[in-house]
């Protein structure tokens, strides 16, 4: 079902208008069997960029859409509504983006940033380490000046998109108290990437470790100064935070969707469930979260675009949308009774898929942290 958003322009609605065309034809025929399959979509990406689905927060000058994050988001959710591994990827390609065009020299934009818009190159985010998830200050790769730049050595862990990306946004210690973050190419040698991990959801594109064992970086690489590695990577997860809420918040539109249709079809006692008032009333309440989860996203992102302090509140909209994902998507599948445990209709995918929302990016127990310390200041 198609929402009605308030856009704050006609150029915004044409833009979504285009999202959901694209998404409908490219992305709902192939997803049931990608995702069954847990095979990598091939060139799917690149059509995306093409589109210009893959560049939307960024300046025009390099390639971007230029348009206010508010938009960028809602165009986020409509991906996720369709397929929640490909609006992840997205929001992760767009973060990983972030480092360069915030933090890098004019040099290094201009050499790099218009492909990475463009869809040319296809972005990873590998700050997490497998002893370093919600503790970023306790990485252990090692970034070690070399003649000719930077040798890496360590391991690195839950990176969507490895061993696909062709660029990671790459977070390494280069010094006791210093972390540094690096524009690392998809290949090179002394990097290697490990098994795909089998989880319980977000089949289609990859999760892997990787492995870094002498590969050499130029110190051309070198994003920000030296030390300045996790001021980069918590501003950027501020706002890769608002693209999980927002892709949270399409996944359980997908389900509220599935759900409403399903209880309009079905009946019990010669009438359809959702006439009945115990039903009705759990839709009601899925409904509910879905638009406070939107209203959540949406204000943060508000914030962002005037040039406001948005980092509670982007932790906010995380919690709010990730756990609402989790309940709506749950009752979703009560919903369609038994019929919602099966793999005949999409719920039970949803169900799986919502897990992992409220534990990337900053678990939900890290955003109450970070709200409350917020609070505390």
């Amino acid at each position: 079902m198609a929402v009605d958003r308030l856009l704050p322009t006609p150029e915004a609605r044409d833009l979504l208008d285009l999202t959901r065309d694209v998404a409908d034809k490219e992305l709902l025929p192939i997803v049931d069997r990608h995702e069954r399959a847990e095979t990598y979509p091939e060139g799917l990406f690149a059509t995306l960029g093409a589109a210009g689905l893959l560049s939307l927060p960024y300046p025009e000058e390099f390639g971007g859409g230029g348009q206010p994050y508010e938009v960028y988001l809602q165009v986020l959710e409509e991906l996720a509504a369709r397929w929640a591994s490909v609006a992840v990827a997205v929001s992760v390609h767009s973060l990983s983006c972030y480092p360069l065009a915030t933090f890098g020299t004019s040099e290094q934009v201009e050499r790099w940033l218009p492909d990475m818009l463009a869809g040319d190159l296809v972005g990873g985010y590998s700050l997490s380490e497998p002893q370093a998830g919600s503790d970023a200050a306790a990485l252990t790769c090692r970034a070690t000046r070399v003649a000719d730049g930077y040798e890496i050595n360590g391991a690195k862990a839950w990176i969507t998109h490895g061993g696909k990306a062709d660029f990671y946004a790459l977070f390494a210690r280069t010094g006791e108290k210093s972390i540094s973050c690096f524009l690392a190419p998809g290949q090179v040698d002394g990097l290697t990437f490990g098994k795909p991990e089998e989880k319980m959801g977000l089949h289609a594109v990859p999760t892997t470790s990787a492995h870094w064992d002498g590969a050499v970086l130029s110190a051309d690489r070198l994003i920000g100064a030296e030390g300045q590695g996790l001021q980069i990577a918590f501003s950027a997860l501020d706002s890769g935070r608002l693209g999980i809420a927002a892709c949270a918040t399409g996944l359980a539109q997908a389900a509220l969707d599935a759900a409403v249709s399903y209880a309009k079809e079905r009946t019990t006692f010669g009438k359809r469930i959702i006439d009945h008032q115990g039903l009705g009333f759990l839709l009601a309440d899925m409904a509910a979260a879905v638009d406070s989860a939107r209203a959540t996203y949406v204000d943060a992102a508000r914030r962002k675009d005037a040039g406001l302090p948005f980092s509670r509140q982007a932790s906010v909209a995380k919690l709010v949308a990730t756990d609402a994902a989790m309940k709506v998507t749950t009752d979703a599948v009560q919903v369609f009774g038994g019929y919602g445990y099966t793999r005949e209709f999409p719920v039970e995918r949803y169900m799986r898929e919502a897990k992992i929302m409220q534990i990337f990016e900053g678990t939900n127990q890290i955003q109450r942290l970070v709200i409350a310390r917020g609070l505390a200041r």
